[in-house]
């Protein structure tokens, strides 16, 4: 698959929808310097080449009782399969994205609880399933990315 070629004004028009993905056509086409129908356009193929996958909003989720994020490092068993690492772990409600990974470990997975003792409640039950034989957790402390 050869990659969607994307000039300036493009990711300057995924910068400003990153930022805000309520912002409107009229008001991202000043900004870019273009007319309302040429950024709706780009915006349409963008989508439609997959590019852009979708809209979505961003929760405190510390507002709502969820203040610690935290990552577990999992190890399971020889002969666990990338479907059973998804399965028994997609299924748990805390659990806000799960990787699968080369190297040591086997999937690292991203989740938000209420406090410790939630975060452990959870802990084991990603070991209950009888797959998992080893953990690791890291408590998140302060973060940062391209999409905040």
């Amino acid at each position: 698959m050869t990659p969607y070629e994307l000039d300036e004004i493009d990711h300057q028009l995924l910068r400003l929808l990153q930022a805000d993905g309520r912002r409107t056509f009229s008001e991202m086409a000043p900004e870019v310097g273009l007319s309302v129908a040429a950024v709706k356009r780009r915006i349409d193929r963008m989508r439609q080449a997959g590019v852009i996958t979708g809209f979505t909003v961003k929760i405190d989720h510390a507002k709502l009782g969820w203040g610690i994020e935290a990552f577990t490092e999992l190890r399971y068993a020889g002969t666990t399969s990338v479907r059973d690492i998804l399965s028994s772990t997609t299924r748990t409600p805390e659990v806000q994205a799960v990787f699968t990974i080369a190297g040591d470990l086997d999937a690292l997975v991203h989740m938000r609880v209420r406090d410790i003792n939630h975060l452990q409640e959870v802990i084991d039950r990603l070991r209950g399933t009888g797959k998992v034989i080893g953990t690791r957790t890291l408590m998140v402390l302060g973060s940062w990315s391209r999409e905040d």
